[in-house]
């Protein structure tokens, strides 16, 4: 009897994990695809934004490494029409866009923006109102940068939180096939239970292995993100600082 339970086990469960998808009941089946297509969505998201922090990284080195050797802001504009597109020249021309805007509303343009993007030397001096309208205005952008770099992080954690909620329902609803299947067949032995129950568990564990890999790259990019915040402060800082020396207050 013994060996007729065993060999019934033998042909009933799969012998690899894959067996056990194909084998699957349609709720099963339907949950690991589900998983399987969070999967691919969140490994998409994580090389798209592992490529783009090394690229952002690479072009804002080159430009930062310039700046510190800048004397003047006129100096500094001059580098960053000639760098690529990055936060760090994304808020320096926002700066530059915020002086233009307030000679042209007082002071009748005088000491404008050239055509190359200088501050003439006749530009006015800022106000003590103006330098703390240029800091809102500086930390407005540094949100700006910060949202855009965070754009398709949040879902990382949203998968890493639903996913294993998701396999638990497939685990569940698997078992309660098998056991529905128990009872229609009127047998308890183990070769009638191990399939469906084998077939359940495989629910979480395709959960977790979306969870896992979601979580630590959530993890991992969001101190990346919050470095970058830090960095392009300090350089919304240093950019206040330049101009108000430039031009006094």
């Amino acid at each position: 009897m013994t060996l007729e339970v065993l060999a019934q086990v033998a042909t009933a469960v799969p012998n690899s994990p894959w067996g056990l998808v194909i084998s699957a009941t349609p709720v099963t089946k339907g949950v690991v695809a589900l998983l399987a297509a969070l999967s691919l969505f969140s490994w998409t998201v994580m090389l798209a934004k592992w490529a783009e922090f090394r690229a952002v990284r690479r072009r804002s080195g080159r430009f930062l490494a310039k700046f510190e050797q800048v004397e003047r802001f006129d100096q500094a504009l001059n580098v960053a029409a000639r760098e690529n597109p990055n936060p760090y020249t994304r808020v320096l021309r926002r700066a530059s866009e915020f002086l233009a805007q307030g000679e042209t509303g007082y002071g009748g343009g005088r000491g404008g923006m050239s055509g190359a993007g200088r501050i003439a030397t006749a530009a006015p001096e800022l106000t003590a109102a103006q330098v703390e309208a240029l800091r809102l205005i500086m930390d407005a952008e540094t949100n700006a940068e910060r949202d855009r770099l965070a754009h398709f992080i949040p879902s990382l954690a949203t998968i890493g939180s639903v996913s294993p909620l998701i396999g638990l329902l497939g685990t569940v609803l698997g078992v309660i096939d098998a056991f529905i299947g128990i009872a229609t067949r009127g047998s308890g032995n183990i070769g009638a239970v191990a399939p469906g129950v084998a077939e359940a568990l495989i629910a979480t564990a395709a959960a977790l292995s979306v969870a896992i890999p979601a979580a630590f790259g959530y993890n991992i990019f969001a101190n990346q993100l919050n470095r970058f915040e830090s960095e392009i402060e300090g350089f919304g800082t240093s950019v206040v600082a330049l101009i108000v020396r430039d031009r006094g207050a």
